[in-house]
């Protein structure tokens, strides 16, 4: 029985490969990788190479059908058109807008004006403890007063302290 399957199998296979080299001359390819594009999947596209090795060892009589109707038959093979694929970026969140920092900037000063500390807030750009050190000695420079930098520094101190308590382990006090 399992010699029986064997030369049934290395038949196919024999078959198979002499369908392959049938429609690889016939279409003046160079690779049987090359065949795919003229067999059309249900799913809908052309095979992919892989699925062909695939089905060379698993379904080599449903491939070479495929080989025969569409290739070897055919009077005229014609490369099937590749299947259609969400465009790149599709998948973004379509409820979130995005700025430019130009309009954020832009955005950010309508706040300023409106004197809306929240919105200032959430639109300014989260600086480092040292960027807003360095951005206040700068302002004192310059003898101006800017709230906002201030109230960046003090949460940036605030932040870094909770950050710091969260990590010290349990019963030490400082």
């Amino acid at each position: 029985m399992n010699e029986t399957l064997n030369k049934k199998t290395t038949k196919n296979l024999k078959e198979i490969e002499d369908f392959i080299s049938r429609a690889i001359k016939k279409l003046g390819v160079r690779k049987e990788n090359e065949l795919c594009k003229y067999l059309p999947m249900t799913s809908g596209g052309y095979m992919h190479h892989f699925t062909l090795r695939k089905m060379k060892i698993k379904q080599p009589d449903e491939l070479s059908n495929l080989i025969e109707r569409f290739i070897i038959n055919a009077e005229k093979p014609t490369i099937v058109a590749p299947k259609q694929r969400a465009p790149r970026g599709s998948r973004k969140r379509r409820d979130q807008i995005m700025f430019s920092r130009i309009q954020l900037e832009r955005m950010l000063n309508i706040a300023r004006i409106a004197g809306d500390q929240e919105i200032i807030g959430i639109l300014s750009p989260k600086k480092s403890l040292a960027g807003y050190k360095r951005e206040l000695i700068q302002s004192i420079r310059h003898n101006k007063i800017e709230q906002e930098l201030w109230n960046g520094y003090v949460e940036s101190v605030q932040a870094m302290q909770l950050a710091s308590a969260a990590q010290m382990p349990d019963g030490i006090n400082h």
